[in-house]
């Protein structure tokens, strides 16, 4: 199993470690709902070292990325980052990304379980062109992410943070180590992931967390955070089977740009809408789970991807799959959890609204 340059700081810190594709990494610390809370109220600090980077350059960059992906890369100038999918000619799936565009290349991150699948379709529809490098095992990740990340960021960087916007970055020097400092997150409040060199990561992990204002968080926070926000799990809420119309990311699907993998699929998925990714919340003390059976009026139409009990809203939250029609804001549902039906309502997500991360 491997290990992230950050694993000796989660043993110290007497971290829950757990398997986590393939790695060994921090469940949680001094506990979910605490680390959760941090975050929405002040500060937390993750590893995500796990994650997959992967450099695209040359002068067909740009078109080739704009043919892989669903969103509109030439729409990006640099300092941009854009979330986004590839997908399959049958519109499943591959995976959900992020692209950064830097003056000379672009960086993707991919999911850690998806990295060798990634590369080996990039390289497949790699142009003469275009030069493609995985960077994963010389690149670590740290997000920090909470409504003070800005402030306790600032003491430590040389660089005026405050005019970056949302979904932008800088390169910039945190205690003489080169970093970039994108603001983006998985959680819905303001923040910096800040990607350097693995060998780097570690003084610069000491370097934030030496301000004590800051919480270490692991994995399970990390999940109850997203799913908060109604963010995608890949593996859960996303995978080959399912494509971005339904899954609630047409907004990210250019469906108006020229031709890129899965476009005639996805064209025919907006025209014939089956299901969709839909939040609801248990109006009845439970707690879904994945693969929990979804009913309305006594008719099976879905299933449960992710739940959870929100460390916020102090209740059981959800996201499932639902026969479309059946999907509407405020409609009833019924989830049989253990042969018990419980009670449940659509709602217009996110689950908490009260997000710092456009801020």
């Amino acid at each position: 199993m491997m290990q992230t340059p950050l694993y000796q700081k989660h043993i110290i810190l007497n971290a829950r470690m757990v398997d986590f594709t393939g790695y060994q990494m921090p469940i949680q610390y001094s506990g979910i709902i605490q680390e959760h809370l941090a975050v929405r109220n002040s500060c937390g600090i993750f590893d995500i070292c796990h994650m997959g980077e992967l450099i695209v350059s040359g002068v067909g960059a740009e078109d080739f990325l704009n043919y892989i992906t669903v969103n509109d890369v030439k729409s990006m100038s640099v300092g941009d980052a854009q979330y986004s999918a590839m997908c399959y000619e049958n519109g499943g799936i591959i995976d959900d990304i992020l692209i950064y565009k830097y003056a000379d290349k672009y960086m993707l991150v991919v999911n850690s379980s998806n990295l060798e699948q990634d590369f080996s379709w990039l390289k497949k529809y790699k142009r003469d062109d275009v030069e493609l490098i995985d960077i994963s095992a010389e690149t670590g990740l740290i997000a920090l992410q909470g409504p003070d990340s800005r402030n306790i960021l600032q003491k430590c960087v040389e660089s005026d943070l405050t005019d970056i916007p949302f979904y932008t970055f800088i390169e910039s020097n945190i205690g003489g180590f080169n970093a970039t400092f994108a603001r983006t997150g998985y959680t819905g409040e303001l923040g910096f992931e800040i990607y350097a060199d693995k060998d780097d990561i570690g003084q610069i992990w000491d370097i934030i967390m030496d301000t004590g204002d800051v919480t270490p968080c692991g994995l399970a926070c990390r999940d109850t955070l997203r799913m908060e926000m109604k963010f995608c799990l890949y593996g859960n809420d996303i995978d080959d089977a399912t494509n971005p119309i339904e899954a609630g990311l047409g907004w990210i699907t250019k469906l108006n740009k020229d031709k890129f993998i899965g476009k005639k699929s996805l064209l025919l998925a907006k025209e014939n809408r089956i299901r969709h990714l839909t939040a609801f919340k248990m109006d009845e003390r439970a707690v879904p789970r994945k693969g929990y059976s979804i009913y309305a009026d006594g008719n099976k139409v879905g299933k449960v991807t992710s739940g959870t009990q929100s460390p916020s809203l102090q209740k059981g939250i959800g996201l499932g799959y639902v026969q479309f029609g059946k999907h509407k804001v405020g409609m009833e549902l019924d989830l049989d959890i253990r042969g018990i039906m419980k009670k449940a309502t659509i709602i217009k997500p996110p689950f908490y609204k009260n997000g710092s991360a456009q801020l």
